[in-house]
């Protein structure tokens, strides 16, 4: 027999990444008790390398390999993604959204109110930034100090911890919002692998999940899926939604390194400057990582000659906005290849990296292998949602990454808080004051 919980909720959350994070905070703060369950741990965030590869580099939980093997990154971690995320604050395109129903502007408005959004102070880019920059510059390109999410206070120069979670508090993460919705009375379990949804009637009902070994189920009358673009499609595949897990986007990258001999630094804030080239398909900026990261992308690409040459190295990423295609195996195995065209952005995209580093005064300029960051697109509007991320079974969302319809190329942070901001809103709109369950109940099975 089922035994009553003592919690009531109107919403349970499945994942804390910006889309999920910030859903369960909007409606906390409108006085919802809201259920997160989160797959990854909830420890303090200490910025060090051994946590970074528990979170993000486990093969097959946080580390996947597409057939071509390019790795492909996500964070299993209380925050998701957005702990090893570089903050960058790029507006969605607004009127790509409203052709599929949905207006952001507002939610724009309001999160740029909320939030610490501007470029890094001069004394928080780097020496490594500040070069790149300047040499594209003098080329004639348009590359400007990018829109950040930060504390800037809070934030110390010669850092390099952004890439494995900032223990300062000084880059936003989701997890900055999960904690706001836990002081409303949000209530989060950890270690918490969602199974599936519970549906009855092609209703929505609960959420079965497994923690420490035993199997729950909890009931209330929304779900919102956000675990991700890999997590969410294999979650609702084993909620009856077969379709999810196709043709999507998983925005490949390179980095290009140079040389110089008149710096020595390596710690920085990455992604401080860039370019946005619209038209040829890809963005541009710098990117310092950490030296024990450096030395594994340059170990992978055999230039051994390189490895002790972190802290004077130009490092420029190329991120491409990439087709859609593909599909996710029901093991959750990544099957899409990189076409042509995505092939030709890169090594256009290559060539002007070594222009710009060139011109920097750089030699001994070499590229890393492709990796992928925030895949997305697996189960799009218009498609498997309508437009209020409503899928075909009645009080079942979605808020991840994996709802946007079309080709992205892009830090989706910002993007992902409006369209949480945005749910919210619809949900307390359309349950007539968020209805919450008088006596759910949690039991084991």
């Amino acid at each position: 027999m089922p035994s009553p919980q003592a919690d009531s909720f109107a919403a349970i959350v499945l994942g804390s990444g910006p889309g999920g994070a910030t859903v369960a905070r909007e409606l906390s703060r409108r006085g919802k008790r809201v259920l997160i369950l989160e797959r990854g741990h909830n420890r303090p965030i200490k910025g060090t390398t051994a946590q970074c590869v528990g979170y993000l580099l486990v093969p097959g939980k946080g580390l996947l390999f597409t057939n071509q093997l390019l790795a492909l990154g996500r964070g299993i971690i209380t925050g998701g993604s957005s702990i090893a995320a570089y903050a960058t604050a790029l507006d969605p395109p607004l009127e790509k959204f409203r052709s599929y129903g949905i207006d952001l502007a507002g939610e724009l408005s309001e999160a740029r109110k909320e939030l610490p959004i501007a470029p890094l102070e001069d004394r928080l880019v780097g020496p490594l930034a500040k070069r790149i920059m300047e040499s594209a510059r003098s080329l004639g390109y348009d590359w400007k100090k990018l829109d950040k999410i930060v504390y800037q206070d809070k934030c110390l120069p010669h850092c390099d911890k952004c890439t494995m979670g900032c223990p300062y508090g000084a880059k936003w993460d989701a997890r900055m919002y999960v904690e706001e919705a836990i002081r409303n009375g949000a209530i989060l379990k950890s270690s918490a692998k969602v199974n599936k949804v519970l549906l009855e009637n092609r209703t929505a009902v609960g959420v079965e999940y497994t923690q420490r070994g035993k199997t729950h189920r909890v009931y209330a009358p929304t779900i919102i899926v956000s675990a991700g673009g890999i997590g969410s499609p294999l979650i609702l595949r084993k909620s009856g939604l077969p379709g999810a897990g196709h043709d999507f986007f998983f925005d490949p990258l390179i980095a290009v390194m140079g040389a110089v001999k008149d710096i020595k630094g390596g710690k920085e804030f990455p992604m401080a400057t860039g370019l946005r080239l619209e038209d040829e398909g890809y963005l541009m900026t710098d990117l310092p990582w950490p030296g024990w990261i450096y030395r594994m992308f340059t170990a992978e690409v055999l230039r051994a000659d390189r490895i002790f040459s972190h802290s004077h190295t130009l490092p420029i990423m190329i991120k491409v906005r990439d087709g859609l295609g593909g599909r996710l195996t029901d093991r959750g195995f990544v099957k899409k290849e990189l076409p042509k065209a995505e092939k030709k952005k890169f090594q256009d995209g290559y060539e002007r990296a070594k222009k710009i580093l060139k011109n920097a005064g750089a030699n001994h300029i070499f590229k890393t292998w492709y990796l992928a960051t925030h895949p997305g697109g697996t189960v799009k509007i218009n498609d498997l949602l309508d437009s209020d991320l409503k899928t075909e079974f009645d009080n079942l969302y979605v808020c991840d990454c994996s709802v946007i319809p079309f080709s992205w190329g892009m830090p989706p942070i910002l993007t992902l808080i409006c369209l949480g901001k945005r749910l919210a809103k619809h949900l307390v709109q359309e349950k007539s004051g968020g209805q919450v369950v008088k006596n759910p109940f949690v039991y084991e099975i």
